[in-house]
């Protein structure tokens, strides 16, 4: 994949400075850093009638997308059935990055058989591919649209968002 196009958000009642002062853009190898090493991912979903639905979730960062699994029947995917678009976070509120976009259901089986390698993996389990290509669970993508990062030991001066165009 292209390098995503890099710039400071618009987000002038927090005090952000320019792009050339504090640290400046951050490098997109820093945000995938924290999406490959994050342990757990925050999912916010819409419920049909407009609530927020927020859950973690076990996932891993790959293909330029963060995929995770979950019963066909949870919530989020019931969720997701209505509205696909959606929000992940990775776990550390000090150097958070939070990817938007769209989820899809994962239907060919090689893709779910290396999903199930990398969960099986990052996580040390034995899931295999079964567990995820089954009536009772399903294996999701999310493309991102744009990915938001910061840094809290600077936080006006490194804020950058990534635009993705796909």
């Amino acid at each position: 994949m292209q390098e995503p196009k890099a710039e400071r958000p618009h987000m002038p009642a927090y005090g952000i400075l320019p792009a050339t002062q504090g640290t400046g853009l951050m490098a997109w190898s820093w945000a995938v850093d924290r999406l490959t090493r994050s342990h757990d991912y925050w999912l916010a979903t819409v419920w049909p009638d407009g609530r927020p639905h927020v859950m973690p979730v076990w996932g891993v960062w790959a293909e330029d997308a963060l995929w995770f699994s979950s019963a066909k029947d949870s919530r989020k995917v019931r969720n997701l059935g209505s509205n696909p678009k959606a929000v992940m976070t990775t776990d550390n509120p000090l150097e958070p990055v939070v990817v938007e976009g769209v989820v899809q259901l994962v239907a060919e089986h090689q893709k779910i058989a290396q999903f199930a390698e990398w969960v099986d993996s990052k996580y040390q389990t034995n899931y295999g591919v079964a567990f995820f290509d089954s009536a009772a669970n399903g294996c999701f993508r999310l493309s991102p649209s744009w990915v938001f990062a910061l840094r809290e030991d600077d936080f006006t001066g490194s804020p950058t968002r990534w635009s993705f165009t796909r």
